[in-house]
């Protein structure tokens, strides 16, 4: 099961990054961004499909949406200043 919140903490992590990059015009990074966003999304739907649905699974993938969302902030802000 920690792998479907890591899976989900690479997705939203990518996906706020790649949010915080297009506001501030950070374009040259928006392209990795993407490849990896498609990667993880993969990951997770592999993910789901083999464990199954079950609060567990939602539970997982909302904490590490979640501690994705936070981390990319933080550290978007700290590169980026």
């Amino acid at each position: 099961m920690n792998f479907l919140l890591l899976a989900s903490f690479v997705a939203v992590f990518l996906k706020a990054w790649q949010q915080k990059c297009v506001i501030g015009e950070h374009y040259w990074v928006i392209p990795l961004g993407s490849f990896g966003m498609a990667i993880s999304e993969v990951f997770i739907v592999v993910g789901i499909v083999e464990y199954g649905i079950s609060w567990n699974t939602v539970i997982n993938l909302a904490i590490g949406g979640t501690l994705g969302c936070w981390c990319a902030m933080y550290t978007h802000g700290r590169m980026f200043k």
